[in-house]
């Protein structure tokens, strides 16, 4: 599985499949303020934990493919047994690998769940206790600990290995997806995805369905646009 390489947004084929749109960390939104108030005097005893989407099932997503609903379930129930093990580690942005490197990892999954078709998670950055005592940043969780608290928003991203065919109009994954991790990434994601604090707190994830369609839609112009732009300096031999 080394020498795989992550596919493109249209690709078919077969190798690693990454997806920066199925959820995001956002420090920003007024659900987790508190959260972050008390992280700042957090000892290394209380972790950061934070709740968020993973993945969807039967919904194209920005990269142009749909999870079968057996197939994703399939492998959450795999990714449990990982949980239940302490094996469920991501990294922090996504390497050029099938593999997860301990060096990187900056958190833990620890629970999974689905509502409907959206695969819910809880996640805790794995931050030492040089970081909570002193601010100082030696560890990959340490890093993605110190941007929240900046305000930066994160991504989650999950990766796998897989094949996708063309199915209809859709570019689907197919039966040997083997799901990896979810990795933390800069990349946006879905809007109304969001991480939130505190399960009792989230809003439907249909919020912002609007922002989304508009967001597709510019997409869309803007890979029109490539393409043709490809297309003429082809042409014209540059």
């Amino acid at each position: 599985m080394k020498n795989l390489r992550i596919l493109e947004a249209s690709e078919l084929g077969h190798g690693i499949l990454v997806e920066a749109d199925a959820g995001w960390v956002s420090p920003k939104d007024s659900r987790n303020e508190k959260m972050l108030r008390e992280a700042k005097d957090m000892d290394y005893r209380n972790p950061f934990e934070f709740y968020a989407v993973l993945q969807k099932y039967d919904t194209p997503n920005r990269n142009g493919r749909t999870y079968p609903e057996r197939i994703l379930k399939r492998e959450a129930e795999n990714y449990k047994k990982a949980i239940d093990k302490g094996l469920s580690t991501s990294e922090l942005n996504h390497p050029e690998s099938s593999l997860i490197d301990l060096d990187r990892v900056a958190h833990l999954i620890t629970e999974i769940w689905w509502e409907g078709n959206i695969l819910m998670g809880k996640l805790k950055l794995l931050t030492s206790p040089g970081f909570h005592e002193r601010g100082i940043v030696s560890t990959k969780g340490d890093q993605a600990a110190n941007l929240m608290r900046q305000g930066v928003t994160m991504g989650v991203s999950s990766r796998g290995v897989g094949s996708l065919k063309k199915v209809g109009e859709r570019n689907e994954v197919q039966d040997d997806f083997e799901l990896i991790c979810f990795d933390l990434v800069s990349s946006p994601s879905t809007p109304g995805a969001y991480l939130f604090s505190n399960p009792e707190d989230r809003t439907k994830y249909e919020e912002n369905l609007e922002e989304e369609k508009k967001h597709n839609q510019t997409n869309g112009y803007v890979e029109k646009s490539v393409d043709l732009m490809k297309k003429l300096t082809d042409y014209l031999g540059y």
